[in-house]
């Protein structure tokens, strides 16, 4: 029997060396190789039967599928399978697609195995068959859960087991419409070493559940752990293996939870879900911003309403914003949840250079309201005139809606969509926006539009009267002259 080849495999990227090095020669990070040694399988597992041959070669027999023109592929020989959810199907891209591989992830606690119970039961309700293979967890821990969430179907399969033979061949067997695994770091290969958990397991157990999802035709869903900085634990070969990521998000002692979709194979690898937890699991929510505006405070200073595109549908966001000026010795500090910090760096700068205000000696804190994370520029002039709404102390107009990005020059830019962003704010009863100047998009009824070209006209339009000082009395004497 030949020895098994030693080499050395990279946490982050995946990426393999034949000798131990301090930094990983593809990605640069480092202490990031572990060794791992790898065996060929044997032949009942797709690997080639050892032994020799009478002399005659054995290639004249073809190996695996025939290849296809691709206009001859039909694309409707795997049609979706929709569930009860419409905020589930959203991001997985209209439904469960047989024969794909879905890694859910997201910290401990937050509601991974609560989320796939309730797709479990809405699959068995509709008369099929669910594999839920978990190897942390009790029969009677699953079954309590269940319970609570009024889940007990006798179409939920449940086994408890780690051994990933034991698991293929329950799937196999059973031929499932779905398949949970909860989760894919206690799942172990008898032909690999390591532990449960580590690279060479979680890789290779993720890869060969991918080959048997695909020969199959069933849809499985693994649940993946994350690390302190919030990526799905063990290689990030893994991201690569599944077709589809989903992180799902929240604070634990907070209401709403977001599925977030980082890759998607079968749709849009940008949308997102809203849930609320209760005390019987979780509820989709199936107008977010509703939601997310339910809860807002009473105009302040400080807070302001934007529109953000997450996937393909607008969401309406209060961005809250605090100033504070700082009478020690130690720098300010700048503090942002839910937005990029160096976006917030820029603003600033943008606002003290552009609008004469002073934010040297202040702590400026920044967080979206609902746990909502916002990625696109389209906010920007939204979070300056609340920062600005700060320093005077006065709050910006109620029912007042604030769209475009700023520039470092303090020009107000246009942003995609923005037609669907008024639509949004006009059926949530805002009364008033603010847009770049030259957009071309309809103007819903009962909305007034006013369109602003500068930092220092979004600021003038949005405080009535307009407040002239600074950098907006230096303008108005210059449009005079």
């Amino acid at each position: 029997m030949p020895k098994p080849t030693v080499t050395f495999m990279c946490s982050e990227c995946g990426g393999e060396s034949l000798r131990w090095a301090g930094q990983c020669p593809h990605c640069r990070a480092w202490n990031t190789l572990q060794e791992f040694q790898v065996r060929k399988a044997p032949a009942g597992r797709g690997g080639r039967a050892q032994g020799g041959s009478s002399g005659r070669s054995q290639a004249a027999e073809p190996r695996g599928s025939r290849a296809v023109p691709l206009s001859e592929i039909d694309s409707e020989a795997a049609p979706r399978r929709p569930l009860a959810w419409g905020e589930l199907n959203r991001v997985l891209g209209g439904g469960i697609v047989p024969g794909s591989i879905v890694l859910v992830g997201g910290e401990p606690g937050v509601g991974k195995s609560t989320l796939l119970m309730h797709a479990a039961q809405q699959i068995a309700a509709a008369g099929g068959t669910v594999l839920y293979a978990s190897g942390e967890e009790s029969p009677q821990q699953i079954r309590m859960r269940a319970s609570r969430l009024g889940s007990l179907s006798a179409g939920i399969l449940l086994l408890a087991e780690n051994d990933l033979d034991a698991i293929c061949d329950s799937i196999r067997a059973e031929a499932p419409q779905l398949v949970i695994v909860d989760s894919i770091q206690t799942v172990t290969d008898a032909g690999y070493e390591g532990g449960a958990g580590s690279v060479t397991q979680v890789r290779e157990s993720a890869a060969r559940l991918m080959r048997l999802a695909k020969e199959i035709g069933v849809p499985i869903f693994l649940v993946g752990h994350v690390t302190k900085d919030g990526a799905i634990a063990g290689p990030r070969v893994l991201e690569h293996i599944v077709d589809t990521v989903l992180y799902l998000e929240g604070d634990r002692r907070q209401e709403l939870r977001i599925l977030r979709a980082m890759k998607n194979r079968f749709g849009s690898a940008e949308e997102i879900g809203v849930f609320a937890m209760g005390e019987a699991g979780l509820e989709e929510v199936p107008d977010p911003s509703a939601a997310l505006l339910g809860n807002a405070a009473v105009a302040s200073p400080g807070t302001a309403v934007v529109v953000a595109i997450e996937g393909t549908r607008p969401l309406l966001i209060e961005i809250q914003s605090l100033v504070n000026k700082v009478t020690t010795n130690y720098p300010p500090r700048r503090i942002a949840s839910g937005l990029d910090i160096n976006r917030l760096h820029m603003l600033i700068a943008v606002l003290e250079k552009r609008a004469s205000v002073q934010l040297g000696q202040s702590d400026i804190f920044v967080n979206v309201a609902g746990g909502i994370r916002i990625t696109e520029p389209a906010a920007d002039l939204g979070l300056a005139l609340s920062i600005y709404s700060n320093t005077r102390d006065r709050p910006l107009p109620d029912g007042l809606v604030v769209i475009g990005e700023l520039g470092l020059a303090g020009e107000v830019r246009r942003v995609g969509q923005l037609e669907r962003r008024l639509q949004e704010a006009a059926r949530h009863g805002l009364t008033r926006a603010l847009i770049p100047a030259g957009a071309k998009a309809g103007r819903p009824t009962g909305l007034e539009v006013v369109e602003v070209r500068s930092l220092a006209e979004a600021i003038s339009a949005a405080f009535l009267p307009p407040m002239r000082s600074g950098a907006f009395i230096k303008e108005a004497e210059a449009s005079v002259t």
